[in-house]
């Protein structure tokens, strides 16, 4: 199969979808693969690499797209890329097309196969999206505690606070992989943090960890209000796979804050858990609602690219190379896993929270890959 992967052309994304390692393991199998010049400077990686490690250099995208039966990236496809999509052709990348009706619209149009990287599950889990989330729930700290800085706009709060000063409040919505590792991260700081979350076996499980460096509350909208206009940091966390995320804070919330605390929306890839979110670039990452500092960047990661490429290169290149070998059929019919992956087949979607939060017939994948047999 002939391989390929672009630069990634969102605003100040740096990851590339495959690294110089990933593409020396796909040509070992056999596979042509081609980069685009310059994919892999975000992450220190030039295309004497590239080259080295058997790909052929192609100058343009166009190139990437018209040549390759398979296209690997980091990022969703930008309006300019989904015109370049074909018929038949693979995508294999982060999609999170619940809160995208446009993106949607062009994959169904296009009628490529569509891989996202967000469905595929695992045992317990989201295998392909874990990394990113260990990622972004460590930045949001970080992120959070410039935004609280006065020059920043925030309330001038020092989240692990100094003897004789408390510590920064910080409330995380949602104990998965995002909220645990921003929890993590902040009472890694000395802040004085809270975990909210509805599952009581989580919620056990933070208790086990964390021990006295954080507490637990169950999320109840009592609760919520309480520990949201309590604290100088809120980390929207949440995730329903696949579709968007509910909005959990509301604007009228907001006026129960102190004017400069801040919210960081780890969500906003699937439409944000914050009704006043709206998805903002490391460019110009943070906005004021009603005195309340928004930092809303939808691809955090990205930020710290060598960091995620390779942490993401670690679990999708397994896949990429299941697609690669078997052809996208027999691979989804094999590893029902990755088979949840599919979103967009052929002019159809094919993951049903998509369907339902977009309004589009829902066509399951085992109509189209069958079940395997033994």
């Amino acid at each position: 199969m002939r391989v390929g992967t672009p630069t990634e052309i969102k605003n100040h994304e740096y990851r590339v979808g495959l690294t110089p390692e990933s593409v020396r393991e796909l040509s070992a199998h056999g596979h042509d693969v081609l980069v685009q010049s310059g994919a892999g400077l975000g992450i220190g990686a030039d295309d004497a690499e590239y080259v080295a490690a058997g790909a052929t250099i192609a100058e343009t995208a166009a190139e990437i797209f018209e040549k390759c039966d398979m296209v690997v990236k980091v990022k969703e496809p930008q309006a300019v890329e989904r015109a370049m999509l074909r018929e038949g052709q693979i995508l294999f990348t982060y999609l999170h097309l619940a809160p995208d009706p446009e993106q949607t619209a062009d994959l169904v149009q296009s009628k490529a196969t569509c891989i996202a990287y967000e469905t595929v599950t695992g045992t317990g889990g989201l295998p392909l999206l874990k990394p990113m989330s260990q990622v972004a729930g460590r930045m949001s700290i970080q992120a959070g505690a410039t935004a609280l800085e006065k020059a920043h706009g925030g309330r001038g709060i020092l989240l692990g606070g100094v003897p004789g000063v408390s510590p920064g409040k910080v409330t995380v919505i949602g104990g998965g992989v995002v909220g645990f590792n921003a929890a993590q991260m902040a009472a890694g700081l000395g802040a004085d943090v809270t975990i909210l979350d509805r599952n009581p076996d989580v919620l056990e499980s933070l208790g086990h960890y964390f021990e006295a460096r954080a507490k637990t509350r169950f999320s109840n909208k009592a609760n919520l209000a309480e520990c949201v206009a309590d604290a100088d940091l809120v980390i929207g966390a949440v995730l329903i796979p696949g579709a968007e995320a509910p909005k959990l804070v509301s604007r009228e919330m907001l006026s129960t804050m102190r004017p400069g605390s801040v919210l960081v929306d780890v969500a906003i890839d699937q439409g944000g858990c914050f009704e006043t979110s709206k998805a903002t670039t490391h460019q110009d990452p943070t906005y004021v609602v009603d005195d309340i500092v928004h930092y809303c960047v939808a691809n955090m990661p990205g930020a710290v690219s060598r960091t995620s490429t390779y942490a993401l290169n670690n679990v999708t290149l397994p896949h990429a190379l299941q697609i690669a070998n078997k052809g996208w059929e027999a691979a989804l019919r094999d590893d029902a896993h990755l088979a949840e992956g599919l979103n967009v087949w052929n002019g159809h979607v094919t993951y049903q929270a998509v369907a339902d939060d977009l309004g589009y017939d829902y066509m399951p994948v085992s109509e189209i890959v069958g079940t395997k047999t033994t």
